[in-house]
């Protein structure tokens, strides 16, 4: 039987992200609770674990069929027997969240058969809301984004953090002379090279699928390259749940980067 079109999974993800938005402003700058999850996981807060409940009960209710992919999810295996998969994140920089910024973001998405048919990244105290289905254009509140145009490697803006300057990733041995800027919500990033502010993100070791599948979507319709570290394309609700890294830059761009990095094993 056929399911629901992409454009009503995006209505969908819209308003869950916006009463994710509603939840994560009662708890920012208000000293959540704040615990260390194991293995050196990170931080989550009581607004993560707040934002997590209502966006698995609100959208399983919606889509019982589909499965159920999110960070602050005791992970199910019985996704992996679904067509369908919500792919969330509650809250995208957790950090920035605890620290009181702004720049945290919901991250939500649909896969269907490892493909990201729909996907939202919302930003709810900068009222960034960015969207795009699989068959639609990238927008920012509702305005066509273009994404950035290709430049010389040197002298690029990559969004991406400190480990990607370590010299064992590149051939040259030692990083290009990009110019490194960092936003701590990965989902963000991607959704800031779709807008064209800035030439590419990177991330040169392993991507949680959580952080990536919307914002990939999005910088997808926006015209710009997305793969893993090897120029691989990304498949989604993997058993893993993980992407082999990830690049994103418009064409010849992205191209320069597979070549300029060490290749290496899933």
């Amino acid at each position: 039987m056929q399911g629901p079109e992409p454009d009503q999974d995006l209505a969908l993800l819209v308003d869950a992200a916006r009463a994710a938005g509603e939840i994560a402003k009662r708890f920012w700058r208000r000293d959540p609770e704040v615990w260390e999850k194991d293995a050196g996981a990170g931080p989550v807060t009581e607004a993560d674990l707040a934002v997590n409940a209502m966006l698995e009960a609100e959208l399983q209710a919606a889509r019982p069929d589909y499965g159920w992919l999110s960070e602050e999810s005791p992970d199910d295996t019985a996704r992996l027997g679904a067509a369908q998969v919500f792919i969330v994140d509650p809250i995208d920089g957790t950090r920035a969240f605890i620290d009181g910024q702004d720049s945290f973001a919901h991250s939500l998405a649909v896969a269907r058969d490892g493909v990201v048919t729909a996907g939202v990244v919302y930003l709810p105290l900068r009222d960034l809301l960015y969207t795009a289905t699989i068959g639609g254009p990238a927008l920012l509140n509702g305005e066509p984004m273009t994404g950035a145009v290709p430049r010389a490697l040197e002298g690029a803006q990559v969004l991406t953090s400190a480990i990607s300057q370590d010299p064992a990733h590149w051939r040259a041995g030692a990083a290009p002379a990009y110019r490194r800027v960092f936003r701590p919500s990965l989902a963000w990033r991607l959704c800031l090279v779709a807008e064209g502010r800035y030439d590419a993100t990177i991330s040169l070791r392993a991507a949680w699928e959580w952080d990536i599948a919307a914002g990939a979507l999005i910088a997808e319709r926006a015209g710009i390259t997305v793969s893993d570290r090897n120029g691989q394309p990304i498949r989604y609700n993997d058993p893993k749940a993980q992407a082999n890294g990830l690049l994103v830059a418009p064409g010849s761009l992205h191209a320069d980067f597979v070549g300029a990095l060490w290749p290496r094993p899933d």
